[in-house]
């Protein structure tokens, strides 16, 4: 199979990295150093993490981008389909009406034979014999993207932790609160119809 060269979107982001490391520095307050130093450390970091994520992602590159057009409606036909396919699956689970045990495992089974047959047959399906710079910049992007998600729900996760820590009594109301709400909105409303509106 065809492997791309990651060395020079490397090369960019080591330079990027590089340069804003050894900017000339001005007299700031203490602060403002400390804060330009975790920025640093971050921006190494998120930068290491994306040319991992495009590694273990590498044969699922022609897919991704082609679900990226498809999510960012490139085609005005797009989001018909999109509408469309979303609910022939749900018309399709709530006609077999699955267990749960049996659901999951076809879900399960479904992404092992994807996670085998994707990198293998992606090529033949998307006949690329050649990866573009334009194709290797957005599948950066995406790839950064993904990476700066992770990242914000780990701090979102940290945040929740460091309120349960400091204010115990606002954490307890605020989990126990929402998880009323949603209780409620499951018990008014179908879980399939719901879960139907939150992937349309």
């Amino acid at each position: 199979m065809f492997r791309r060269d990651y060395s020079s979107q490397k090369a960019f982001d080591l330079r990027l990295v590089t340069r804003f490391a050894h900017a000339p520095k001005r007299d700031l307050p203490v602060n403002a150093v400390v804060r330009r130093r975790g920025d640093n450390r971050s921006a190494n970091i998120i930068a290491q993490e994306t040319a991992q994520l495009e590694e273990q992602l590498q044969g699922w590159g022609e897919v991704i981008l082609a679900g990226d057009r498809i999510l960012r409606w490139e085609k005005p036909w797009f989001p018909g389909a999109l509408v469309g396919v979303v609910t022939l699956l749900f018309v399709l689970i709530y006609y077999l009406d699955p267990s749960v045990l049996t659901g999951l495992s076809c879900s399960v089974m479904l992404l092992c034979l994807a996670d085998y047959l994707v990198p293998i047959l992606a090529p033949k399906v998307f006949g690329s014999n050649k990866w573009t710079t334009e194709q290797q910049q957005r599948f950066h992007e995406i790839c950064r993207t993904l990476v700066k998600s992770r990242h914000s729900v780990f701090g979102w996760w940290k945040h929740l932790l460091a309120l349960k820590e400091e204010k115990p009594r606002m954490y307890f109301l605020s989990v126990i609160l929402t998880l009323l709400g949603m209780a409620w909105i499951g018990q008014q409303v179908h879980n399939l119809f719901l879960t139907y509106l939150t992937g349309t």
